[in-house]
């Protein structure tokens, strides 16, 4: 039993001890009483030196919990700051990506209009050449026509 126990059991003693009828005094069992009381002050420094330790404990632990935050608060800091370069490094590698897409779009548009380009410029060749082959095969096919015409004119010109 510590001695706030001990304090507590002589106060319910006291309390619950017979009444002096007409006095505000009681009776009660001094030698039961008094051992109580004297184990009460005996264990007062052992109690006291107890009570003295948890608080030496208990700033050690707060100092303790304290350094800990601190350093849960540093290693936070560090690893936002961490985060915040990477997303900054993030950033710079999608604007980087960004432009290495539109450049390439931009080469790939080029390369598709000079390939368009040299398509229809040999196909306008091919069209010219196209063109005086069929002026030729008309040519020949009116000199043969008109050849044939002579020959029927001069089969004409035989037969009279």
């Amino acid at each position: 039993m510590d001695s706030i126990e001990k304090l507590t059991s002589a106060i319910t003693m006291v309390e619950e001890a017979r009444s002096v009828p007409l006095s505000a005094s009681c009776v009660v069992h001094r030698s039961e009483l008094l051992e109580i009381l004297d184990d009460a002050k005996n264990g007062l420094p052992q109690d006291f030196a107890t009570a003295q330790n948890l608080l030496l404990t208990r700033d050690a632990i707060l100092e303790e919990g304290r350094t800990s935050a601190e350093q849960l608060v540093v290693m936070a800091r560090e690893e936002v700051a961490r985060m915040v370069e990477q997303t900054s490094i993030v950033q710079s590698a999608r604007d980087e990506s960004q432009r290495i897409l539109d450049d390439a779009r931009a080469t790939a548009d080029r390369e598709r209009q000079e390939v368009e380009d040299y398509i229809d410029s040999r196909l306008a060749t091919l069209e010219v050449i196209l063109n005086k082959t069929m002026d030729a095969v008309s040519r020949g096919r009116e000199r043969l026509a008109g050849a044939h015409d002579n020959d029927v004119l001069s089969q004409l010109a035989a037969d009279k």
